[in-house]
């Protein structure tokens, strides 16, 4: 009601509340960005459990948007993201419904803008859901009629991705429909007026029919943890009228908030309690998953005392006083890592606080080599502030030796084997170790004898063509000085 008085303190009262209501969906949208940016076909068991701790109610706009980002970055782990949404959409059905609407409207803006990437990308996400049986084949029909009916270049092309990659399952589930769109095909074929690429392409995917989809499964054995009885299907059309509910995305008051999270807790709790009596029928040994619930706490606790620390000297103190069980250490490694990248532009706290922790024992710095190893590996899934504080962290640890040096030798700087990330990431890593070290000393580094083995897939010396690339790069972020040695080797090459 209008003009109606509010007392100040019960004003303050509902500021407060709301406060607190924005801090716990900030928190809820990192930890689902986290938990969708880290997962992968050995940690997805793992990291379902983590993400249904979350209110996926509350954040399932979060949870779509997050993985169709993932997708598009890196629609090579599709297949992963689409197994991850059939397992919460088989408790949550209305977070497949969502992602499956928003796809659709995603689908028809890049055919009508023509482009094809971005196409490519999310037909195959669509496909992988097909498979995982989140959506239904009626979508999947309707999409290639659609591409095969007035067939282009660029729509041949696509629609011979999509079948590659969810054919088994339409030959499984809708045979005689299926039989029609390879008659498509063979018509096209046929008729000729395509260039000699398409004719291959639809060639080979004929073949690959006839080998029964050989290599490319419907759904990879590490991922297919959902039984049949438990997936919920969904049938929609690419003609239908969607409401891709972005204000899902953003926060929002909820004047109901302590109600509905306590609703969720009991929800989770049936969730849980169902899945760890499965697991009691598949093996009397687990009788209740506790475990979790400690790496949740411990993960809580380093947080806390992490950001309680007034420098890095306390907070190594006290981390230190925490008991961690066996193999718990690249737990407190994940966290101080984790805690560097929410940050807004990196603090030299992390690094020192990670220098000390690699100095105290070999088993540290052993989880932090391995961390290197994954994000390099997935740096590709990085924005680019997360992308400069990972480079910088691991670039403190390599100047003050806390890291042996020869970890550098899982990076590979060719043409071929680096992507655009990739490549920032080595630069902001080698301007780094220059700023901390010095030109000079940096290169002292790199030519000792011991390290050469090592280094020789940062500076390759097997053809010329790599070597060119190497001495390019290194020329253009303005270190080419350490590349001395390389320029002498492809002089005497040539």
């Amino acid at each position: 009601m209008e003009g109606l008085y509010v007392p100040a303190f019960k004003r303050k009262q509902e500021e407060k509340t709301i406060d607190v209501e924005r801090e716990s969906w900030d928190e809820l949208r990192r930890r689902i960005n986290g938990l969708v940016n880290k997962v992968n076909a050995s940690n997805l068991n793992h990291v379902v459990l983590e993400l249904l701790e979350e209110n996926l109610i509350r954040g399932r706009g979060l949870l779509c948007r997050s993985c169709m980002k993932s997708q598009m970055a890196s629609p090579v782990f599709s297949d992963v993201i689409a197994a991850l949404i059939a397992v919460v959409n088989s408790r949550f059905p209305s977070v497949g419904d969502l992602l499956l609407r928003r796809l659709v409207l995603q689908i028809r803006r890049a055919y009508e803008r023509n482009d094809k990437p971005l196409f490519l990308a999310v037909v195959r996400f669509l496909a992988h859901l097909v498979n995982q049986r989140v959506a239904g084949e009626t979508i999947a029909l309707e999409l290639l009629h659609m591409l095969l009916g007035e067939p282009t270049e660029d729509a041949l092309e696509v629609a011979v991705a999509f079948v590659t990659e969810c054919g088994a399952t339409l030959h499984d589930v809708s045979p005689r429909a299926f039989d029609i769109v390879f008659d498509s095909f063979r018509g096209i074929l046929h008729q000729g007026g395509v260039e000699y690429r398409s004719q291959c392409l639809i060639e080979s995917l004929m073949a690959l029919r006839r080998s029964n989809f050989e290599g490319h499964p419907a759904i990879r054995p590490q991922l297919d943890i959902i039984v049949d009885s438990e997936k919920v299907t969904h049938e929609m059309s690419l003609l239908d009228e969607f409401d891709s509910e972005t204000s899902l995305d953003v926060f929002k008051h909820d004047p109901e908030f302590q109600q509905n999270e306590k609703k969720y807790e009991q929800l989770k709790r049936e969730i849980l309690g169902e899945e760890d009596t499965s697991e009691q029928e598949e093996e009397e040994e687990v009788i209740q998953d506790h475990t979790e619930t400690d790496l949740v706490n411990l993960r809580r606790t380093i947080y806390l005392t992490v950001m309680s620390s007034l420098n890095f000297e306390e907070a190594a103190h006290k981390l230190s006083q925490i008991r961690l069980e066996a193999g718990q250490e690249m737990e407190l490694c994940v966290m101080i890592l984790g805690c560097c990248t929410e940050e807004r532009t990196y603090r030299s706290f992390y690094g020192h606080l990670a220098q000390r922790f690699c100095l105290r024992s070999k088993s540290y710095r052993e989880c932090f080599e391995n961390l290197l190893v994954e994000h390099y590996a997935t740096v590709h899934r990085l924005d680019t502030n997360k992308l400069r504080s990972v480079a910088m962290f691991f670039a403190h640890l390599l100047a003050t030796d806390a890291l042996p040096w020869h970890v550098l030798a899982y990076v590979r700087l060719t043409e071929e084997d680096t992507t655009s990330s990739s490549r920032i990431f080595v630069k902001i890593l080698f301007q780094e170790l220059s700023e901390q070290l010095g030109i000079r000393a940096l290169n002292e580094k790199l030519q000792d004898p011991i390290m050469e083995k090592s280094l020789e897939s940062i500076f390759p010396k097997d053809n010329p063509k790599n070597i060119r690339f190497s001495i390019n790069f290194f020329t253009s972020i303005g270190l080419g000085g350490i590349t001395e040695k390389l320029r002498q080797l492809l002089a005497k090459s040539q």
